[in-house]
Parts: C-alpha cells; structure tokens; sequence
C-alpha cells in the first residue's frame, strides 16, 4: 500500500463564495471528506501549507512547499500538492529545480471549479493525482484533465475549460484514467535518484515582453533594479533595432552584468535567433538563449540561477544547459 501525503495550499480546488467573489477557505480535513473512493490501496495523509489564490504566491511559498516536501520525503511513497491553476505552471517549474532527483512523485493538481461544488472538475483531478503519485516514477508533474505533464512544460492556455493545461515543446508524459495510467514512453528508472533540495532563490528578475513602440529608455530604467532580464522578443527571437533601437539596450545590459534571457512570443517551437538579422545581431557571446523553453519554467529558473551565483559565465551555462526536463531543444 502507497503512503501518501496531500499538502494543501487553497486556489479554487478548495474555494467558496464569499463576499467578493470565490476564495480559499477550505481546511484540509474537509478537504478529504470530498476526495472520491479510488479502488487502488493507498493511505492518504494531509497537511495544510498555505491557503491562498495561486495569484497570490510568491517565490517564498515556493520554498516552503519545497521544504514540506523534502522534510516528509522519507516518510511517504509520493507527493499531491493542490494549488491554484493560475501560477500552478511557476510553480510545478520552480519545485522541479528546488527539488532535483526526486525517485518519488510530485504531482501537483487543482480545478477550475470548487470541489465542494456539485460540478466540478476537481474530484477527477485530485483523484488522477492520487492513481499516478502511486506510480514508481521520480520528479515533478501537473496532473489535469486526464494529463500528465513534465513539471518544467505546463502552460495553462485556457481560463475555463476543464482542459486548461498543455505540454509545451515536450510530450505528454502519459494519460490518466480509471482503469490506471498509461505513459507516452517507457518512464525512466528512478530508483537509485538522491533527492536535492536547492531552495536558493534571486527574486531581483523582470520579464518584459515587446511590442511595436516600446521606448528604449524603458531599458534604461531597469538598470541596477534587476539582475536579471528575461525578454520575449518577436517570432523567433527578434528585437527591434530600426526606428526605436531596442536591440542596442539589450545588449549594453548584457555588457554591463545583466543576466539578460532572449526568448519568444510564440507558445511552440521556441526561439532561433540566427535564422533572421533581426536575432543575429543579438551578441549571443554575453545573451542567453532560451531555446525551447516556456517563460513559465525560465522565470523560476533565471532566479534559481541567480540565486547561486553573480558570474554572468556561469549563469548563461546553467541557464543553456537542460536541468529537469527543462530544455530540449
């Protein structure tokens, strides 16, 4: 029988009607009185962390969560985390750096309706998270919707549906239903993995996205505010430098000790910023790459980079180097 532990931090999974709208309020003892029957065998044990909207995490919840996890690491057979759908992605990302070479699962989960609600989404979710926390697999996951996605390649595209979450640049990892799990590829052996908590985190990171008209001088302004910059440029990658000439501000950053990241609008395929001038002028000897990595898994990873150290060399090689599933270019 797998022992599990169930560590609640609110989002509308565990939301009522309040006065303002919907709001966390469920503690996690009610919490189980709403888990639906699994013909599995497994025993379930809770712990509530926070009880927020997910819009209202932050980088420091981030490591609580991953300390809960590590301190009760040898004592369960895997992890459920229910969170808010709205910063879920951060957060699955940012857990699958703080905690590398996880043998167990972490899977995080939630729903776009309350699970007290007669209609909802979240008893099929919380119960898919329960079967594959079962699984003999290691590392992090959002299960959603019947989905299992790589911790480091959740989006959610969607603010309604049931099916809110996608893989991104990376296949599922497998699928969810009644009748069990069943995986996209043969999953890889977890057993000999030495579980790694790295809690270090440099919040001082901005993310700007470009659009026709920004002003330079905005790049200006961000000067000694922040270590670093993570900018979602064009297409493949491009910055302006006609007209109103962005593509010199980036790199001036970069020269004076910014960790300065080049990514894409473009939700699929990623950047490649030597197919167009537009990205060829981008010194890439000093900028970082982002390659086919989501914003939602560089943002945490540009502060867990950071986080251990100032040496932009040394930042742009971990960032350009896969860690957790996170880059597969």
């Amino acid at each position: 029988m797998k022992r599990l532990l169930l560590l609640t931090t609110g989002g509308t999974i565990a939301s009522s009607e309040g006065k303002n709208g919907l709001e966390p309020g469920m503690n996690s003892e009610d919490f189980l009185n709403h888990v639906p029957g699994l013909e599995i065998p497994y025993e379930l044990h809770t712990k509530e962390l926070l009880n927020i909207d997910s819009t209202n995490m932050q980088p420091e919840n981030w490591v609580q969560i991953a300390e809960a996890v590590n301190e009760a690491y040898d004592q369960y057979d895997g992890f459920v985390i229910t969170h808010g759908t709205d910063t879920m992605a951060y957060t699955s990302a940012a857990l699958s750096y703080m905690l590398q070479g996880s043998a167990k699962p972490i899977v995080l989960t939630g729903s776009q309706i309350p699970i007290a609600f007669e209609k909802t989404d979240a008893k099929r979710n919380i119960g898919d998270a329960i079967r594959f926390a079962c699984e003999e697999i290691g590392g992090v996951y959002v299960v959603f919707d019947g989905r299992v996605i790589q911790g480091t390649r959740a989006i959610k595209l969607r603010t309604k549906s049931y099916d809110s979450f996608e893989s991104i640049n990376f296949p599922y990892v497998a699928s969810v239903s009644q009748e069990g799990v069943e995986y996209n590829q043969n999953p890889k052996p977890t057993l000999e993995q030495t579980l790694t908590l790295d809690t270090s985190l440099c919040t001082a990171v901005v993310l700007i996205k470009l659009y026709p008209g920004i002003e330079p001088s905005l790049f200006d302004a961000l000067k000694g505010l922040y270590k670093g910059i993570i900018i979602e440029g064009y297409g493949s990658g491009g910055v302006p430098f006609q007209g109103r000439n962005i593509l010199e501000k980036v790199n001036e950053l970069a020269y004076q000790g910014t960790a300065v990241v080049i990514t894409t609008q473009c939700l699929e395929e990623g950047e490649d910023i030597d197919v167009y001038e537009v990205g060829r002028n981008i010194d890439q000897s000093v900028v970082i790459r982002a390659g086919n990595m989501n914003t939602e898994a560089l943002v945490p990873k540009l502060m867990w980079t950071l986080g251990k150290t100032n040496d932009i060399k040394q930042v742009k090689k971990w960032m350009e180097t896969p860690i957790a599933n996170d880059l597969m270019v």
